[in-house]
């Protein structure tokens, strides 16, 4: 098995005018899918992102640190790092994930270990 990142973005616009039980109510779709990949044996670990964050660059050889710039549809709001036999099984688990279904994305990449 190999791990994949299943990185989550966007939605911020779509989730910003729900109201708190409808909040809730994708909060605990998020808790089932985990609790689901969890039982199957395929999560590593999953981990919701603080807004915010910086960026660090190397811009005409200076360091320089910006907030994100990135727009909304962009954003990483957090990940899963699960196990998936080849990259078809890790995007076909990717489907489940509920932030589908906020007017977000799943980007699925492999790891590489060294």
């Amino acid at each position: 098995m190999a791990e994949y990142l299943l990185l989550l973005r966007g939605g911020d616009e779509v989730i910003a005018d729900y109201t708190p039980s409808q909040f809730q109510e994708m909060m605990e779709q998020f808790f089932a899918w985990t609790d689901h990949l969890r039982a199957e044996g395929r999560l590593v670990v999953a981990h919701e992102l603080a807004s915010g964050g910086q960026t660090v660059r190397l811009r005409d050889g200076a360091i320089v640190v910006d907030g994100p710039y990135a727009e909304t549809k962009e954003i990483v709001g957090g990940y899963y790092l699960i196990t998936a036999a080849d990259d078809e099984e890790a995007a076909a688990i990717s489907q489940g994930c509920p932030i589908l279904h906020h007017g977000g994305i799943v980007e699925v990449r492999a790891t590489i270990v060294h």
